[in-house]
């Protein structure tokens, strides 16, 4: 039995002889029908997000900042979705909703299957966020926007054709389907399937979605006539049994509105916040992604469930204690720098906080007649918070402080949303906000301290330190990684240092190769380390793609300057720059470009692997660095070595800290038999073994979880000094 009601007219009529059924409770096939379009629409949304950032990945240097600017365009993109939703439900009948969506629709379908445009692989002059902004919008644009208005869209459309029950739950089952589709990435979807045939899956699935979605539309279009007349979603569902007509109609007013934002800006404040500094400070992995955003998600689904697990008392508890732990583990964060410590501790966080915002934000949640202006804010402080994180911090911060900045506003939250708790909630609150902004000062000095220049840009945050008082020298770092090393003073400011020491395997490689002139490629700069090994005659090329190490190099580091060989630099990254040059003729190429603690994956598979051979002498040399502290890389290289038929040593350099020598994996593929039977190369070489489960990589197929290190390695074993 089905009643129209007009708007604000409660609906409680039951049908006779089933008192239990409200009279316009929608049938099961609608209901599954709607919910089966949420779902699948929520999954492909979040499905999509890491298998697109991992196509492009190759093409922006392998940069870690490449995640945070895709979730920026996700964040948008969900805020113009959420905009476009709110605008039809509201100004247009059921019947011209139902027309003008499956249209859309319609269009979208011409964006399959989804690719990368090549366009913006190719104009490196662009900032590369931009270019990751213009790519993302006209590759996936118009999917990604249709599938981001599903659930606020379907749940209006729930409201208006079942008025009498609530459609919030349908928003926990988006998050759970979201939620479900990042965790599947990882675990099932990557390992099993190539990036083409994830993208042609994803692109059949969304023709089905396409279908589910407009049959939804088209069923719903004569539904609701009150609504109908009206222009807008029936409000004469109520949220809880016996809630007031008035308290129904009655509009957030802009303090509601307001605290709505910034509940949202803080939630996706935080995520990137965590992310970025996994990604600088403790593991920068692209696995790491994922779980932030897991995590993020899952707060959405448990709080706006039917029965919501959140208790106002326990959680502004326990996220006093979360603020002041995190605030310490900045502080010093030697406690923290092991991924086995530091992803629990600030992902627990991120839970936390996200639990408190969300939580918040349902408290405050209002009738089914405003359902898509709510959602409409939750997105816009979704976007206003991921927009200052992912492309406001890089510019105006010169360090990644926006992890303690969070913290602070967090404290300031909690002090507004718990002020009617008392006078010990008005006084703890404001006292906590002032200790997080103790933290963030003691963040910046601490950051500062020694550092003679400090800069950042979109791939990642640079400092040139001072440090030792007997020796004084100056080292470039990364995060926490260390990416060069010189003594100031002459003559010591001649020797290669870190992991290029003369035992290492590029120092050898470099001595052992011939005696004559050499023609060498560096892919990575770093300090310009490598160019102490040049000699009259020499020739090394350096392939950089972050503008900031080349300024460095050549004004903080001496390296260069002193060489006499000939120094080339080419800006950009070095796979797309060799791939348009001509075959170099290296005797020596050395792939080092390593981001942080991060491996650039595009640079170690086959299809790389045959670019460094054409560009090398028959005999040449490429030295491979693999030191990690939490992937085992050697084993990589030797599969795609073997692959192309070419011998492998592995030479492992020990650590001398009063030579500011680290210890350093080199893998030295070569087909030159004299070299590989030098003594030093041949009795300090180590065996690699390879696992029986390992896979060839390639640009179409590559996991990361293959090569994960046991714990208790990267527990105890930290790259540089």
């Amino acid at each position: 039995m089905h009643v129209s009601t007009t708007p604000g007219t409660p609906n409680e009529i039951q049908p006779k002889g089933n008192p239990g059924i409200s009279a316009n409770a929608l049938p099961l096939l609608s209901r599954v029908l709607l919910a089966a379009t949420i779902f699948l629409g929520a999954f492909l949304l979040f499905l999509i997000e890491p298998l697109f950032a991992k196509l492009i990945l190759p093409w922006f240097g392998g940069s870690a900042a490449v995640w945070a600017t895709c979730l920026v365009f996700f964040q948008t993109a969900l805020l113009l979705g959420y905009v476009y939703a709110d605008a039809i439900s509201r100004r247009l009948t059921p019947a011209r909703q139902a027309v003008a969506h499956i249209g859309l629709l319609t269009v979208s379908l011409l964006w399959l299957p989804i690719a990368p445009q090549v366009f913006w692989r190719s104009h490196a002059a662009i900032d590369p966020a931009w270019r990751i902004l213009g790519l993302l919008t006209f590759s996936i644009g118009p999917p990604f926007f249709l599938l981001a208005a599903t659930s606020p869209l379907v749940q209006a459309w729930y409201a208006r054709r079942a008025s009498s029950q609530s459609p919030y739950h349908l928003f926990a089952l988006s998050n759970f389907a979201s939620l479900l589709a990042l965790l599947s990435f990882p675990f099932l979807v990557e390992p099993h399937l190539s990036s083409s045939r994830q993208a042609a899956l994803w692109s059949i699935l969304y023709a089905v979605f396409a279908i589910c979605c407009s049959l939804s539309a088209w069923l719903g279009r004569t539904d609701g006539r009150s609504s109908e007349r009206s222009g807008g979603i029936s409000s004469a569902g109520t949220d809880s049994v016996g809630q007031s007509e008035a308290a129904e109609n009655a509009g957030p007013g802009a303090r509601t509105k307001l605290l709505w934002l910034c509940l949202s800006a803080c939630g996706s404040m935080m995520l990137l916040s965590v992310t970025n500094h996994l990604s600088e400070n403790v593991a920068p992995v692209p696995l790491l992604w994922i779980i932030p955003l897991a995590l993020y998600l899952l707060s959405f689904s448990l709080v706006f469930a039917k029965r919501r697990m959140y208790s106002r008392w326990l959680m502004g508890r326990l996220l006093a204690v979360m603020l002041g732990g995190t605030g310490y583990a900045i502080y010093d964060a030697s406690y923290t720098q092991a991924i086995q410590i530091g992803a629990p501790v600030f992902c627990t966080t991120l839970f936390v906080v996200c639990l408190f915002c969300h939580g918040e934000l349902v408290e405050r949640k209002p009738g089914a007649r405003y359902l898509t202006s709510f959602y409409l804010m939750i997105a816009l402080g979704g976007a206003l918070g991921a927009i200052y994180v992912g492309l406001v911090a890089p510019h105006v911060l010169t360090g990644v402080y926006e992890l303690p900045i969070v913290l602070v506003l967090c404290a300031v939250l909690g002090g507004i949303v718990l002020w009617d708790d008392g006078w010990g909630a008005r006084i703890f609150w404001p006292g906590l906000a002032i200790m997080m902004c103790g933290v963030l000062i003691l963040n910046i000095r601490t950051a500062r301290e020694g550092s003679v220049a400090m800069m950042r840009n979109f791939y990642g945050a640079l400092r040139v330190e001072d440090a030792g008082r007997t020796m004084p020298y100056r080292s470039l770092v990364h995060g926490t990684i260390q990416h060069g090393a010189q003594y100031i003073s002459w003559p010591e400011n001649r020797n290669p240092t870190t992991y290029y020491g003369r035992k290492s395997g590029a120092g050898l490689a470099l001595k052992y190769y011939c005696e004559g002139p050499k023609r060498v490629g560096v892919i990575g700069l770093g300090a310009g380390t490598l160019a102490a090994y040049g000699k009259a005659g020499d020739i090394f090329r350096f392939y950089e793609i972050n503008p900031q190490v080349v300024g460095i190099a050549q004004g903080w580091f001496t390296y260069l300057k002193q060489s006499p060989a000939k120094s080339e630099i080419i800006l950009g990254d070095a796979r797309l720059s060799l791939e348009s040059e001509p075959p170099q003729q290296f005797d020596v190429l050395l792939v080092d470009a390593f981001s942080g603690d991060a491996i650039p994956v595009h640079l170690l598979t086959k299809e790389a692997f045959a670019l460094y051979f054409r560009h090398l002498k028959p005999d040449g040399i490429l030295a491979v660095h693999t030191s990690n502290t939490y992937l085992d890389l050697a084993p990589v290289v030797k599969r795609l070595a073997d692959d192309a038929d070419y011998p492998t040593r592995l030479i492992s350099s020990q650590e001398n800290a009063p030579a500011l020598i680290s210890a350093a994996d080199w893998v030295l593929v070569t087909r030159n038999e004299s070299f590989l039977n030098v003594p030093e190369t041949f009795e300090g070489s180590e065996n690699i073994a390879l696992a029986p489960h390992l896979h060839l990589w390639t640009d179409d197929y590559n996991d990361l979880f293959e090569v994960l290190r046991p714990v208790s390695y990267s527990l105890h074993t930290s790259p540089g000094f």
